[in-house]
């Protein structure tokens, strides 16, 4: 249901395919998938994927990116000895649009995830509608690779911008309102709030379920 959610909402951006987004993920001990679903589970809204550096298989983020700028495969093999990951495949169906359940609650849901499995930083590779979002939750522009940070993809007339949240872990960058709010649910994985939309004049319900069985913190420590 995550793929192909996805993949409809790049065909509608008309983005027939896009580098880093091929479906072998799905198989790899490596991703975590976070999905915003109806309450029975019928209907997925969206979500998005934390992808964990594994010593095996490039980050999306290198994948897309490292022909142009073969700096990120040296900044990811360095994160990675403390444990690094990538937020990516962010999006949500156009019923929900607006709601924040494509940009902000599965990002914040992505650090509460990468406190679990390890993960001491994070990559992203945004739109530019996305950037604020990471710098919400604690990330920086990546200005050390690409044109200052931004990449032409995934076609030439759209742009991405590299960024990094370098302290997973005690957040002290993040915007005061979310850093207490991820602090918060990294305490309490099973939490029912209400939450108002970052765009619209609109409160919505949403239940947190962020455990994730059998997550080893040092799994993903990685010395090449």
């Amino acid at each position: 249901m995550f793929i192909e959610g996805h993949s409809k909402v790049l065909e509608n951006h008309g983005i027939g395919k896009v580098t880093s987004s091929n479906n072998t993920w799905a198989e790899s001990s490596a991703v975590f998938v976070i999905v915003v679903e109806s309450e029975n589970g019928d209907r997925l809204y969206g979500g998005a994927r934390v992808h964990a550096a594994d010593g095996k298989k490039l980050l999306p983020i290198e994948e897309a990116t490292g022909y142009m700028d073969p700096n990120i495969y040296q900044i990811v093999k360095e994160s990675a000895k403390t444990g690094t990951g990538e937020l990516c495949g962010l999006w949500n169906s156009k019923e929900v649009a607006g709601l924040g359940v494509g940009s902000l609650f599965p990002s914040r849901a992505a650090v509460v995830i990468a406190s679990q499995i390890g993960l001491t930083s994070m990559f992203s590779l945004c739109s530019p509608a996305t950037v604020r979002f990471n710098k919400w939750i604690g990330s920086d522009v990546l200005t050390t690779v690409g044109n200052n940070g931004t990449f032409y993809y995934p076609k030439l007339d759209l742009l991405a911008t590299a960024v990094f949240l370098d302290d997973a872990v005690t957040l002290k960058s993040a915007h005061p309102r979310e850093r207490e709010k991820m602090l918060f649910l990294r305490d309490n994985l099973h939490y029912i709030t209400e939450e108002k939309s970052p765009f619209k004049n609109i409160v919505v319900t949403v239940q947190y379920d962020l455990l994730v069985k059998g997550a080893d913190t040092n799994e993903f420590r990685i010395s090449y």
